[in-house]
């Protein structure tokens, strides 16, 4: 038989994705603001991605073409799990790219005028921005004690570090 203490800890650890019960009156209109920029970032950041992947040239060709590939679809299933913890907040998710683009801090640019150098640039600089970006919003989502939120936003944070650091790596 186990003990009390490891069963809700390990209930714990499977629900962790799922937002606590929380009173009537908890107010998470922080976190779920927080939360629609966080999907406009992301999403945008997801259709950059992708344009890039489709559109860069030259000698990196092969290796930015799948890394932006893999990049692109995990930035995907963030779009997801964000709006899957708005929804969980009751709130409707943002879905069209009118407010994504009015949502994010990120701007687009025609990957047609930029070579793989600046696209390079670009890219790893719009994930620096965006890490940076979420580091408030987790300590928003802690403060408010919104579980699956503070784990997206640490699984994001994670994600943008190394996924900066992997497109840096092919500066030549």
């Amino acid at each position: 038989m186990r003990s009390t203490a490891h069963a809700s800890k390990e209930t714990v650890r499977e629900n962790r994705n799922l937002s606590p019960v929380k009173s009537e009156e908890a107010d998470t209109s922080a976190v779920v603001e927080t939360l629609k920029k966080t999907l406009g970032d992301v999403y945008i950041l997801q259709l950059k991605t992708q344009n890039c992947h489709w559109n860069v040239e030259g000698p990196l060709f092969f290796s930015l073409h799948k890394l932006f590939e893999e990049q692109y679809k995990e930035l995907a299933e963030f779009v997801d799990r964000t709006a899957e913890v708005l929804r969980a907040l009751k709130v409707r998710a943002p879905g069209s790219f009118k407010e994504f683009k009015e949502l994010s801090s990120l701007q687009e640019v025609p990957v047609e005028k930029l070579n793989s150098t600046q696209i390079i640039e670009m890219l790893s600089q719009d994930h620096t921005n965006v890490a940076i970006a979420l580091r408030p919003r987790l300590e928003a989502a802690e403060e408010a004690e919104e579980t699956s939120a503070v784990v997206l936003y640490e699984d994001l944070i994670s994600f943008h570090e190394k996924a900066a650091w992997m497109i840096r790596s092919h500066r030549s």
